[in-house]
């Protein structure tokens, strides 16, 4: 008994929800009825008569026309002339013509078709309307108004509930201050968020984004990008695995394979974390940092740690951080930290700060091996800070100025295991059309070199300490020698020459730490994380 009882409830509730599903479409008004069986077999046709329109309801929609064919079997009409599909104050549909069933609850409009609701109103050719799911799709060119956008597109799926938008080829958003182009996009009227996952253009007052797949907030111009991400932004091309852009706060993040093209200073940036802040003139860079400043047809690459550029166009400085190492066709060199101010063309290369207490422990060969360091050609070159100055007429190196510590190498062109050999606490160097022309080195100088006759027999090795020594260079070899204020020197023939005076206190030669080319650059530790191509 029990069970028959429960029985009978469900077939209650079953044969309700199907009365509720299959509600019956209500003729509200009409001018007039007709029937014509054999042309509309079925069909109550419902005129307009006298300004009285025809008026049906179904399920709380009200559907005005000026002609309806309505099928009692089937609970379903078509209807034509001015129709108005108005559900409360949430929808309203206006169309040439619509078809309707009331059993699905389904919709098609065609004909000059406009969609209102509260937030937004879309016009299109052809629309299917799903009353159930709340959902609405057109498969021609759609145009949609809201507050705040123009959107266009040639196919359209609108989620009411949801207030979601996806857009299908050929898609456009227009505001006054940015455009969006894709090929598809979700949209949400109620936020004006959009998601992407094809190809993308955003363009804004100052700013155009290219993606393959990202979140785009219109109201406030910002977004997260990624897949082919590029910005052009500020005079720069911006490239990253993924990008995030902050229009408001002049902001741009970059991470993997991060690539800054500054097309106005001809400089580029790489590694795998950058920031840009457009109203501080500041861009930084780190992890595998490399700068490369293009200088009158030659390159210049700068890679440390991290990476900061801050100034205005054609007067930026650059900073490097920890582990510094350059490349330039005619120049190489380790330090620390890296100054380069393009305005006036000056590099300065600097040691890491030590206390006199840590430098007590230290041989002199060590202490020589903490200072920056650079080669030009034959000649290695140390000392506590060295300074590099370019004419920024001709874009070539201009002097040479070493300060502390001063320590100059040169491997002798004869035999292998002899170095000519300067030191002293002061060094100014000249350069003429980009080579070194001479060095001049002052305050307790002392110079050890090897004297060959013009057919290249050896003659001695002179060793001389003076306060001042002026070296001149020729192809980069030492071709002239001059002392200064009372020097005091001889020159030991090669059976006076024992193994010790061979190597002034301090010397280290440093070949093997030479960068030769831009993978030199980076450290092994360096190297175990992905180098971005510069290309």
């Amino acid at each position: 008994m029990n069970n028959f009882k429960y029985l009978l409830i469900y077939l209650l509730i079953i044969n309700y929800v199907n009365s509720q599903e299959q509600r019956t479409i209500d003729i509200i008004q009409a001018g007039k009825s007709i029937r014509n069986s054999l042309e509309y077999p079925g069909a109550n046709i419902l005129q307009k008569d006298n300004n009285l329109r025809v008026i049906l309801f179904h399920d709380g929609a009200r559907i005005e026309s000026d002609l309806s064919y309505y099928y009692a079997s089937e609970n379903s009409f078509k209807a034509n002339g001015k129709v108005n599909f108005n559900q409360g104050d949430s929808l309203i549909l206006t169309s040439d013509f619509l078809e309707y069933d009331g059993t699905t609850k389904k919709a098609f409009a065609y004909g000059n078709v406009i969609l209102k609701r509260p937030d937004m109103e879309l016009e299109t050719d052809t629309l299917y309307l799903d009353r159930i799911k709340d959902i609405a799709f057109y498969n021609s060119k759609g145009k949609i108004v809201d507050n705040d956008n123009i959107l266009n597109s040639n196919s359209g799926t609108y989620y009411m509930n949801s207030k979601k938008y996806i857009f299908k080829s050929n898609v456009t958003i227009d505001n006054p201050e940015y455009n969006v182009n894709s090929e598809e996009l979700e949209y949400f009227t109620e936020t004006n968020n959009t998601y992407f996952n094809d190809k993308t253009k955003i363009t804004g007052i100052d700013y155009t984004i290219l993606s393959n797949n990202g979140f785009y907030d219109t109201n406030k111009q910002k977004g997260f990008f990624k897949e082919n991400a590029v910005i052009y932004y500020d005079g720069k091309i911006i490239n990253g695995d993924s990008i995030f852009f902050e229009n408001d706060k002049s902001y741009a993040s970059a991470s993997r394979n991060v690539r800054i093209n500054d097309t106005i200073n001809k400089s580029i940036i790489t590694g795998h974390y950058g920031e840009i802040f457009r109203d501080r003139d500041s861009a930084i860079v780190t992890k595998n940092a490399l700068a490369v400043n293009i200088i009158k047809n030659d390159s210049l690459f700068i890679h440390s740690d991290t990476i900061t550029i801050t100034g205005q166009n054609e007067k930026k400085i650059l900073k490097g951080y920890y582990d510094v190492r350059i490349l330039k066709s005619d120049i190489r060199g380790i330090s620390d930290s890296i100054h380069f101010n393009q305005q006036t063309g000056l590099i300065k290369l600097l040691s890491k700060p030590k206390n006199s207490r840590f430098l007590k422990g230290l041989s002199d060969e060590q202490k020589n091996k903490l200072n920056p360091i650079i080669w030009f050609g034959k000649n290695q070159m140390t000392g506590d800070k060295i300074f590099l100055k370019s004419n920024m007429a001709t874009e070539q190196l201009d002097s040479l100025i070493i300060r502390g510590n001063v320590f100059m190498i040169q491997k002798d062109s004869l035999i292998d295991d002899r170095f000519n050999q300067i030191k002293g606490e002061k060094l100014d160097g000249y350069f003429n059309e980009g080579k070194l022309e001479n060095v001049y080195v002052v305050k307790n100088s002392i110079l050890l070199y090897y004297m060959y006759s013009d057919v290249r027999e050896f003659i001695g090795m002179n060793k001389t300490l003076a306060s001042s020594i002026l070296i001149k260079f020729f192809n980069n070899e030492i071709s002239e020698v001059s002392f200064y204020n009372t020097p005091d020197g001889e020159v030991l023939s090669q059976n006076n020459i024992i193994l010790n005076e061979m190597k002034l206190p301090g010397f280290i030669w440093r070949e093997e730490e030479k960068p030769n080319n831009v993978r030199d650059l980076f450290s092994e530790s360096d190297k175990k994380l992905e180098i971005v191509k510069i290309d």
